[in-house]
């Protein structure tokens, strides 16, 4: 199987916040027909890794293929919410659109097939922006 990397924005939009100190991130395929594409790039070790220095809990990601998106839970990874944390962003609001800037692992067949753009990818993760800490 070939792969390519692509930033996660090219297939997807995002929106995040706080659940006490968990952080719920909404991540929606642009096009409902890419959602296949989307499954298999974002994975809990593939959160996991993006977010090492801030997450410290589980990550779960649940399908809602019905719409087309994903719902990833980070836990403890507010420094213990939103009214207790120094945090810049304390309710996590800016960790959705942070994390569409990390490229994704995906099948460069599949991706072709469903007409996902291929302008912005790479054979590595080279040009990925790395997650600053948001303390």
């Amino acid at each position: 199987m070939s792969t390519v990397w692509l930033p996660l924005g090219v297939l997807a939009h995002a929106r995040s916040g706080d659940k006490g100190d968990m952080v719920n991130i909404g991540i929606i395929a642009r096009e409902r027909h890419w959602f296949p594409v989307l499954k298999q790039g974002v994975t809990s070790s593939w959160l996991a890794e993006a977010w090492e220095e801030q997450v410290e809990g589980r990550i779960k990601v649940y399908e809602v293929p019905g719409i087309g998106a994903l719902n990833c839970i980070m836990e403890k990874a507010l420094q213990g919410g939103g009214t207790v944390s120094l945090r810049t962003d304390a309710q996590g609001k800016s960790m959705g659109p942070t994390t569409l800037t990390v490229r994704v692992e995906v099948d460069r067949a599949l991706a072709e097939q469903l007409g996902v753009p291929l302008d912005e990818a790479s054979q590595d993760r080279r040009g990925t922006i790395p997650i600053p800490v948001l303390a």
